[in-house]
């Protein structure tokens, strides 16, 4: 193994480069919350029935959208109808 010896200068500036790549992926990487499901996937991804799925917007348990006849739900409205019904475990 060889060792490589860097001077302050080329240490920051690899430094920035690194920080300067990172910067970028993180502009350019979409959130899993900012992208959408339709009725078929949040079906799958929840493990439920249509008519559960229906009877969640008709009571208004989880947001969704709708153009024509297509439904869709946006993942971070999913995360909130989790966080809102999560029950901490019980402590003995």
């Amino acid at each position: 193994m060889e060792a490589v010896i860097l001077t302050k200068d080329q240490y920051q500036d690899i430094l920035a480069k690194i920080e300067a790549i990172n910067t970028s992926i993180s502009q350019n990487h979409k959130e899993p919350k900012d992208s959408f499901l339709d009725n078929q996937e949040f079906l799958q991804l929840m493990n439920i029935s249509k008519r559960t799925a229906q009877t969640w917007r008709d009571e208004g348990i989880v947001a969704f959208s709708q153009v024509g006849g297509k439904i869709y739900y946006r993942m971070s409205d999913i995360q909130t109808m989790l966080d809102k019904n999560h029950k901490p475990a019980f402590k003995k």
